[in-house]
């Protein structure tokens, strides 16, 4: 199977794992629509991508605007989903509900949102490959928000993949990446966390986007892989 000359959408394509999904699927001949809120960073994602990358500006929280997405790009043939906002961290007795509710509008609901509209436009043999993470297998203390958004969105996939069928549902489930998820931290605390965890993942290093991009394309590109949750952690949920 090849990526060749199909459609790829990347819902959240302008940066971390998202841009390297559309950079790797535009390596292997496909065309890319990417997307994001933040049109500076759509604008900035599309000079570093290939000429024909399509680039939009798209609210996935506002279902009018994704809606009206869909409906303008036309059929195509696989839906990534790789929105997200920083994570939100912090002890249950110290939680904002509301800000923990936030947490939710993207990652969740924005995906639901997403395939709520896009999926009739996927054409036959293509797929959709969400984005959890294995804090959803193995959460730290003060890790509940993130958690349980994730928790949900592996439950998803497996609901969407029964309730789509014969559309492909997957999800990949990176651990520790070096991505603006963690922009929240400030440089020394990120840096010292990537040291922290590289010294104890059996393979030595933590991922980096173009990692943990292979597997989205592989779930792309094979045909008979759906409802699986594939985690891509460097052994993360070993230690």
């Amino acid at each position: 199977m090849s990526l060749k000359n199909k459609r790829v959408v990347v819902a959240g394509g302008t940066s971390g794992i998202g841009f390297a999904v559309a950079a790797a699927s535009a390596g292997q001949g496909a065309d890319v629509i990417i997307a994001s809120r933040n049109a500076e960073r759509v604008s900035a994602a599309l000079k570093d991508l290939p000429p024909g990358t399509q680039g939009d500006t798209v609210d996935f929280t506002d279902e009018a605007q994704v809606k009206s997405w869909f409906a303008k790009i036309g059929a195509f043939d696989h839906l990534v989903y790789t929105a997200g906002e920083t994570l939100q961290l912090g002890l249950l007795a110290d939680t904002d509900v509301e800000t923990a509710r936030q947490a939710f509008e993207v990652r969740y609901w924005g995906a639901f949102k997403v395939i709520k509209h896009g999926h009739a436009s996927i054409r036959q043999g293509g797929s959709i490959v969400l984005t959890t993470g294995i804090a959803s297998l193995r959460p730290h203390k003060g890790w509940t928000v993130p958690s349980s958004t994730l928790g949900a969105m592996e439950s998803l996939t497996r609901a969407l993949a029964v309730e789509l069928a014969p559309l492909r549902v997957n999800a990949v489930s990176p651990g520790i990446v070096r991505t603006p998820l963690w922009d929240n931290m400030t440089e020394a605390d990120r840096e010292a966390m990537y040291t922290r965890f590289a010294a104890v993942l059996p393979t030595g290093c933590i991922g980096e986007p173009e990692d943990i991009a292979q597997t989205y394309l592989y779930l792309m590109q094979e045909r008979f892989s759906t409802g699986q949750i594939i985690v891509v952690d460097g052994g993360g949920v070993l230690i």
